[in-house]
């Protein structure tokens, strides 16, 4: 009899061996095609279609761009990229039996001359990072230009000095915003303390591929900041392509192509800038000689697949020179009004040089991890030398109406002299070795990095300062001169810091999305012998209602500051090496609205948050100086409401609108005066000593003031229109406006710091048009203007409305130690006029 089994056991051995047989052989006919799709601003591509043609073969891009595909191997075979917003790409390759070939590929955006809005940011909408356009900074109309001014009309930024790049974030100072260019950190100069003295920062409008932003709540892998994070990534060329532009404020050029094979790639700008025209502006006559350049460059090269490297370098000087004249500032109110005019002898000069150059390798072992290793060094060299003696003299205006001499000076309330000096060298050497990895599949991340960093700095500070009012110095002494503001010292600090993180990212859905970031990061300098690890995470959900595209937001964490070399320097010059890091911990709600209005798109992103903040190192800001204690002394908070509505307010470009509403205080410990009411009921008020106060005299603690950057409302307006007729005309609007900062008198006793700078309001307006497009109808095979892709002219009035805008106050005083607050104007109406050629 036979067995049925008997039968089926060999059949099914052979049905085994045969299926394992074709499963090896076609898996030795299979090789891997990997890779990102990219929009032309280097941003990923998400839900973009891949295929093989000719076959069922096919797939799509994850929310970062990346993909996946086995194709049959030892044959030529077509893969097509498609995406409804962007023009497809097709690509040939030939691949071996096992092979992986990484492949990246950049889509253009589909052409309409009015399309520039982009409303939706998909890509960017599920974590705390704002997308930052880099193509508005060649339009917007600002006396400073560049990316700082778009993020400026970003919400929770602000900033009341239109000649400064310089931002401050949800009541930070400018010293605890963090910026990376390709992964690298960049810093500024250390002795700048004003913003004519600036000149560029270091991003380059021209060389950027994406920009983001993220003004709280950010990521673990984002350094040791407790404010906020710009992420700036240059582009990498897939072509030749170059740009010159030229205005009254200087001028730029730049280029970059790549290999036909595209292995290698370059990409190079330099700029210059004056700000001689600006400053023209001011109230301070007198010789004003700024000149700053600036070059960079970026080179990649893939070695192999897997295998990559590239090289940023920049080489920048700032040199300011001004030889001052005069300065005549009217002040006060109607019923006093007051003339300050002085007469200057001497001159200023500075020199700002500074040098970077980074190497980084890059590793892919596999289609899912990428491993890299950045090798860096930071050169700063800053020269301050000035001696510039001034002689004052301060009238009553006749405010008589039916006066002849009306607005003209009546009589002196005092004369006097004041002489400024400084010798002040620095220089500053900072290199690194970071280290960054990051594997990832369809639905989670993992980020890790560590970084270690040895700082050089040498610094000889040598400035005095001298008040002479009616032939008596202040403060008076008889027996000898005496002067004010003395710093002498010489300073050398070498040290070495490490730090790291690991972050985890998980993306999962079931009727909603949701993602789930949690990581740590971790710090030890050997100067303050101080650890920290501080945790930090984001969830956002997308419930995937039917009707309305919402996502929610919730971020927070521990962000500590670890201090450099500014935070140690005290207010007599001396180096206090027991300062601990300043402890921010962030927590933050938001949603993200996209929605539909006159059929058109709009974007609305709502924030609130709270910071709580520990260990302050407290500061005076005078322009863009600041000035530490040195010590942490104070704690405080910060909290408020950001709004932002983005959209096409005209069809088919964009615009926005921001508002922030917000308080930033700080309680400094130990502070106290002593104060009495005189026979009339007056309080009067002493210093935070007991010495020589009156016995019936009551102590009293301030508890907590607003810090310096305390603006409460802050409201930004950047809008575009365009003439329907005629398209190639647009104007460019951009409305700043901001309640004052605090202030107070140059004794710094910061509870005294309570009176407030006039708001900030400001007015650019743009207009450009684009005299050659793309479809050239005129231009002939013989025309050179056959190389050339488009340009652009354009006309620009900075300060439209001429508001005299306060920026900081000049303290003098008479022979009775009265005080005059004297306000510095910012920049009056300037005229600009700008081209910009593509090739």
């Amino acid at each position: 009899m036979i067995r049925p089994f008997g039968i089926i056991k060999p059949i099914l051995s052979w049905l085994i061996i045969s299926i394992t047989l074709i499963g090896t052989l076609s898996a030795q006919n299979k090789a891997t095609v990997f890779g990102q799709l990219k929009s032309e601003d280097e941003q990923g591509i998400p839900f973009a279609n891949v295929a093989v043609l000719g076959t069922n073969i096919g797939g799509s891009t994850d929310s970062l761009g990346n993909y996946s595909l086995q194709v049959p191997s030892n044959v030529k075979v077509k893969i097509a990229f498609s995406h409804i917003n962007y023009d497809g790409q097709t690509f040939e390759l030939t691949l071996n039996s096992g092979e992986q070939r990484e492949l990246v590929r950049i889509l253009k955006l589909k052409e309409n001359l009015l399309t520039t809005a982009t409303v939706r940011d998909d890509a960017n909408r599920m974590n705390t990072m704002q997308r930052v356009d880099p193509k508005i900074a060649v339009v917007i109309p600002s006396p400073g230009g560049g990316i700082e001014a778009v993020l400026k009309t970003f919400p929770g930024v602000s900033s009341n000095n239109e000649l400064s790049s310089q931002y401050n974030v949800r009541g930070g100072n400018y010293d605890e915003n963090l910026v990376y260019v390709n992964d690298v950190e960049i810093y500024r100069p250390f002795l700048v303390r004003s913003g004519q003295q600036e000149g560029l920062s270091f991003v380059n409008p021209d060389l950027v591929g994406s920009l983001n932003f993220s003004a709280g709540g950010f990521e673990a892998k984002y350094g040791d900041k407790m404010s906020s994070v710009l992420d700036v990534k240059y582009k990498r060329p897939r072509k030749f392509a170059a740009t010159v532009s030229g205005s009254l404020l200087g001028g730029a050029a730049h280029v970059e192509g790549s290999s036909k094979d595209y292995r290698f790639s370059f990409l190079a700008g330099v700029r210059y800038r004056t700000n001689q025209y600006i400053l023209g502006s001011l109230d301070t006559d007198g010789a004003y000689r700024p000149r700053f350049i600036d070059a960079q460059g970026l080179l990649n090269f893939d070695i192999n697949d897997k295998w990559s490297v590239s090289f940023l370098g920049n080489y920048a000087q700032n040199r300011y020179q001004f030889i001052p004249e005069n300065r005549e500032t009217d002040f006060g109110t109607i019923s006093d009004a007051l003339r300050f005019t002085v007469y200057f002898d001497g001159q200023e000069v500075n020199t700002f040089e500074t040098m970077l150059g980074a190497l980084t390798t890059e590793y892919r072992p596999s289609p899912s991890m990428k491993l890299k290793l950045i090798a860096s060094a930071f050169r700063s060299n800053e020269t301050e030398t000035f001696d510039v003696q001034g002689q004052y003299f301060l009238g009553q205006l006749e405010n008589n109406f039916g006066s002849d001499n009306l607005g003209e000076v009546a009589f002196n309330r005092g004369i006097g002299t004041f002489l400024d000096h400084a010798r002040n060298y620095l220089t500053a050497n900072v290199v690194s070795v970071r280290h960054l990895g990051k594997w990832f599949d369809g639905y989670r991340i993992l980020d890790w990095g560590w970084k270690y960093q040895y700082e050089d700095i040498n610094d000889r500070l040598s400035e005095w300062s001298m008040i002479d009012s009616s032939g008596f110095a202040i403060p008076l002494n008889s027996d000898q001169l005496t002067l004010n503001e003395v710093l002498k010292t010489e300073i050398n600090l070498r040290s070495h810091r490490t730090s790291g993180f690991i972050q985890n990212t998980w993306m999962f859905s079931d009727t909603s999305k949701h993602r789930l970031t949690a990581g740590v990061r971790f710090h030890y300098w050997d100067v303050n012998k101080q650890f920290i690890a501080t945790p930090r995470a984001n969830y956002s959900f997308d419930p995937q209602w039917e009707k309305t595209d919402m996502i929610f937001r919730v971020s927070g964490g521990m962000y500590y500051q670890p201090p450099f070399y500014r935070e140690l320097r005290d207010l007599n010059g001396e180096l206090n090496k027991n300062v601990r890091a300043q402890q921010s911990y962030h927590a933050v709600v938001g949603m993200d609205w996209n929605f539909k209005a006159w059929t058109r798109p709009f974007k609305l992103v709502a924030e609130v948050y709270y910071k709580y903040l520990n260990d302050l190192v407290t500061y005076e800001i005078d322009n863009v100086r600041i000035r530490y204690y040195a010590n942490n002394n104070s704690r405080g908070y910060a909290t408020g409401l950001d709004l932002k509505v983005n959209g096409e307010f005209v069809k088919g470009i964009e615009s926005w609108a921001s508002m922030s509403v917000m308080t930033v205080q700080e309680d400094i410990i130990g502070d106290f005066y002593y104060d009495y009411y005189n026979a009339a009921g007056e309080e009067i008020r002493y210093g935070i000593t007991q010495d020589q106060t009156p016995t019936d005299s009551v102590r009293r603690e301030p508890g907590f003031i607003p810090r310096p950057t305390d603006q409460r409302v802050n409201f930004s307006l950047y809008f575009q229109d365009y003439v329907p007729k005629l398209p190639q005309l647009k104007m460019h609007l951009n409305l700043v406006f901001g309640t004052g900062m605090p202030f107070g008198p140059p004794d710094y006793v910061r509870y005294r710091d309570t009176l407030r700078i006039p708001p900030y309001r400001r007015v650019d307006i743009g207009f450009s048009y684009l005299l050659l497009g793309e479809k050239k109808k005129f231009v002939g095979p013989k025309n050179p203007l056959k190389y050339v892709q488009s340009i652009w002219i354009s006309f620009e009035v900075f300060n439209l409305l001429g508001t005299n805008n306060t920026l900081s106050y000049l303290w003098i005083s008479d022979i009775t130690n009265r005080q005059y607050a004297v306000p510095n104007y910012l920049t009056a109406r300037r005229i600009n006029a700008k081209i910009v050629m593509k090739f």
